[in-house]
């Protein structure tokens, strides 16, 4: 059997790797729900979906200081912890108030996402015929932690702490392929990003959009919809699975 053949790169696909924060959990949901117990263990007001989204925004930033060279590598469980000391004080909270055992169990709520209805069946629709695994801005251990919790049957987890480069970084993209022994078409990034797979096709990566429309919640207006002529575009990661056949 031949098997997928990416129209981008020419290359039989034999790997498929995920973004995972959003693209495979709910990371939304999971936070908020984490933001709303430690706001009533600590008599706090606040709405969880909301400080959930002010959290995640820092994700990006915090990271460009590591990508521009501002700082040196720090994993995302260092830059989520800091993270979480400026997103309480964007909401007039003094971290101080807190011990740090408070604020790292709260930190570890990224380890625990849950997965999108459809992603652990999907995943092992697509192990049989494809090595899987992510392709994350997350850490080893942060992904070790959420497949464990999550029941995903990765055959292989490199958080970017063995790349030591975040996404979008070409680095990033090409560094899984290489310890995987395989060229960079022949792996496939799946995603719910479309900045994420334009560094992908960018890196010489195989493409595929899932569509994840309520990520960031109901009045979600990004990545709706493919943005290019992906490899291929999904609903789900079911659907990506009957796709790749």
């Amino acid at each position: 059997m031949i098997g997928y053949v990416s129209p981008s790169t020419g290359r039989r696909v034999r790997a498929v790797l995920f973004d995972t924060m959003g693209t495979v959990v709910d990371w939304r949901s999971g936070i908020s729900t984490a933001v709303g117990a430690f706001a009533d263990a600590h008599a706090i007001t606040l709405d969880p979906d909301e400080f959930a989204d002010a959290w995640r925004s820092y994700y990006q930033p915090s990271m460009e200081r590591v990508r521009s060279g501002q700082r040196p590598f720090a994993a995302l469980d260092t830059l989520n912890r800091e993270n979480l000391d400026a997103a309480l004080r964007s909401h007039g909270i003094d971290p101080g108030a807190f011990t740090e055992a408070e604020l790292e169990s709260l930190t570890r709520a990224w380890y625990v996402l849950p997965p999108w209805p459809d992603s652990v069946n999907g995943i092992l629709q697509i192990k049989p015929d494809f090595i899987v695994g992510p392709l994350s801005n997350g850490s080893t251990a942060q992904l070790v932690h959420m497949a464990k919790a999550g029941g995903l049957a990765w055959d292989v987890i490199l958080g970017a702490d063995v790349s030591r480069a975040y996404k979008p970084t070409p680095h990033a993209y090409r560094a899984p392929a290489a310890i995987l022994g395989l060229d960079p078409g022949e792996v496939m990034l799946a995603a719910a990003h479309n900045y994420d797979l334009e560094g992908a096709r960018r890196s010489g990566l195989a493409t595929a959009f899932i569509a994840r429309p309520t990520e960031h919640g109901p009045g979600q207006q990004q990545d709706l919809a493919a943005s290019a002529d992906w490899d291929l575009a999904a609903t789900s990661i079911i659907d990506l699975a009957g796709r790749l056949r």
